[in-house]
This record gives structure tokens, C-alpha cells and sequence, in this order.
């Protein structure tokens, strides 16, 4: 036994001396000191040795591991230390050229506006709610009080992409999602990205985003809406901004009106900015229609509410004095970088 532990040790020995990678010698601890190696088959023999002799057998088998794992482990290190060497010899680094310059992005002006918005109606106990871009036609239309023969379902103005199925043109569809649910009351707003059969030009694009503006509970009232909307015009654009309601008409609010600010640009005086007339639209808003709350399953009896919707793009556009709504979607870092 003891002339097959010196045979062990002086292979082992031989080998590490013969080897010139790490992975070699790696490959002698295995077939040497591994589960499968020369010592541990050997102690595999234990069997047949007396008993008296076990212990000084097992002592000689200890200490011919440990000298072998001694003599690995010294070549390990100076092997180890030849190879960082060498590479550190070839990665030298001339300390005269010029740094690498870090470039750091910014956030795109449509986040920066998002961000904004958010905020003010968080501010104000509103939800942050988002829906599927791809919609079918009940919430995009049908529940919107926007019956089948409605100049807004012509395929000229929407993206079909089956019978039912389309790619929603507003995000007022999350809307009616959340009214479904009937937890009641409701205060959020639903931003997302909505697509139009647009061409694209300076102030259109096929896809945009859209924040639609969402209350209803018990006893809410136009001046609730006026109130709710002068205070954000006021937090986005100045606390001097005015606002203006002007009659229109929405399918799914009545009644409805559009809004305009004053210009923060020159305080409604009339300038460039607002082509001289000293205010600036900015979204359309209403009452939600009572058909729209009985399809839903809301009393209108009982409950009544406001809507609202803004382009982001175009909150963006004013707020940053962006002419032409094609350049944040080019992706230039030229004009990025302004940001």
C-alpha cells in the first residue's frame, strides 16, 4: 500500500511539473484527487488492510493528499500570476490619448410632458389607468355613444384589422373598461398610444398618444369640470394661465366644449406663438352623455361625470416650442439633446 501511495505521489508530482495551463492542472486534481482518482480509488482498498494497520494506512493516504493539493495549489499561484502578466502586458494602456467621452441620454420630450401631467392629477387623488391598444369596436365605439353609422367608423379614420377588432383611436376605451367594473367613484386619467389614418405631416401622424381625463360620482357638475381643468392649465403652463370654454360637440359628452389657454407667451396679448389671437387650444371636454353611463351599468340618475382628452404630442409641441411634431419622432440626437 505504502509503494502505491509513493507510485501516486510521484505521477501526480510528474504531471503537475509537465503541465502549462490552468486547465491542465485541473485535470490532475480530477484524475488524481477526485472521486474518481488514483487516492480515492486506492482508499477503496481499505478493505482488504488489517485493522491495526487502517489508521497508519489512513495517516500516509492524508498526508500524500496534502502534499499533492500543497504542490497544486503552489504551481495554481505562479501559474496564475505568468497569466496575468501577460495579459496585462498586452492590454497596456497609453495614458496619453484622450478619454472616451460618456454620453448620457435625456428623456424624450413626450415623457418629460407625461411625467408632468401625471403628476399634477396624482396631485389632485387621480388614478394613472392604462388599456389594450388593440380594441374591439364596443369600447372603442359602441359604448362611446358612437353608433355604426358614425363618420368616425369610416376605414378611412381607423386602422381594422378584422371584422370587430381594430387598433384603438382613443383612449377613452379604458374608460369604459373601468366603468364596467362598477367600483365607483372614478378619478383617473388613461394615457396611451392611439393610431388614425393620418397622413403624415407637421401637425398629424398616424400613431400619437392621448391622456383621457375620467370622474364620476354622486353630484359632479360642469363647474367641477371647469374648476378641475383651470387648476391644471394653471399647474402646467403658469399660475397667470386663463382658460376659455367654447360650445362643441362630442358623441359621448353633453354638453361638451373645447378649452382653450391663454398664451403663456406673451399673456394673451397676441403674438407669433398664438397667431395673434392670445389663446391656444388645448383639449376637448364634457359631461358624460347619461347613454353612455346606463351602458356601462351606472345610474345616471345617480351619478353623473366629466371627460377630457389631450394630445400629449401637442402638450409637448407648446411647452418645448416644438414646430413640427415629425421631429420627436426621428429619433435626431441632435434635437434630442435639447432636452
Amino acid at each position: 500500500m505504502k509503494d502505491k501511495l509513493n507510485q501516486i505521489k510521484e505521477e501526480a508530482l510528474r504531471q503537475i511539473r509537465e503541465s502549462k495551463t490552468l486547465e491542465q492542472l485541473n485535470e490532475v486534481r480530477v484524475s488524481q484527487l477526485g472521486k474518481k482518482g488514483a487516492l480515492t480509488e486506492l482508499l477503496k482498498g481499505m478493505k482488504d488492510v488489517s485493522p491495526e494497520d487502517r489508521p497508519k494506512i489512513g495517516q500516509l493516504v492524508n498526508e500524500t493528499r496534502s502534499e499533492i493539493e500543497k504542490v497544486l495549489e503552489d504551481a495554481k499561484k505562479k501559474m496564475e500570476a505568468i497569466v496575468l502578466e501577460a495579459r496585462l502586458s498586452k492590454e497596456t494602456i497609453d495614458v496619453t490619448l484622450p478619454a472616451k467621452s460618456m454620453k448620457v441620454g435625456n428623456m424624450h420630450p413626450n415623457t418629460r410632458a407625461l411625467e408632468e401631467v401625471e403628476k399634477i392629477f396624482i396631485g389632485m387623488g387621480y388614478e394613472v389607468v392604462e388599456g389594450p391598444e388593440i380594441e374591439k369596436d364596443y369600447y372603442n365605439f359602441e359604448a362611446l355613444n358612437i353608433p355604426a353609422d358614425h363618420p368616425a367608423k369610416d376605414e378611412q379614420d381607423t386602422f381594422y384589422i378584422s371584422g370587430d377588432i381594430l387598433l384603438r383611436t382613443q383612449t377613452s376605451s379604458t374608460q369604459v373598461h373601468e366603468m364596467e367594473k362598477g367600483k365607483l367613484p372614478i378619478r383617473m386619467i388613461a394615457p396611451g398610444r392611439v393610431f388614425r389614418a393620418d397622413e403624415v405631416d407637421a401637425t398629424h401622424s398616424p400613431s400619437f398618444h392621448q391622456i383621457e381625463g375620467l370622474v364620476i360620482d354622486k353630484h359632479i357638475t360642469f363647474a367641477d369640470l371647469k374648476g378641475t381643468l383651470a387648476v391644471f392649465a394653471k399647474e402646467l403652463f403658469g399660475e397667470d394661465t386663463k382658460v376659455k370654454f367654447r360650445p362643441h360637440h362630442f358623441p359621448f359628452t353633453e354638453p361638451s366644449a373645447e378649452m382653450d389657454v391663454s398664451c403663456f407667451k406673451c399673456g394673451g396679448k397676441g403674438c407669433r406663438f398664438c397667431k395673434g389671437e392670445g389663446w391656444i387650444e388645448i383639449l376637448g371636454c364634457g359631461m358624460v352623455h347619461p347613454h353612455v353611463l346606463e351602458m356601462s351599468n351606472i345610474d345616471p340618475n345617480e351619478y353623473t361625470g366629466f371627460a377630457f382628452g389631450v394630445g400629449l404630442e401637442r402638450i409637448a409641441l407648446l411647452k418645448y416650442e416644438i414646430d413640427d411634431l415629425r421631429l420627436l419622432y426621428e429619433n435626431d440626437v441632435r434635437f434630442l439633446r435639447q432636452f
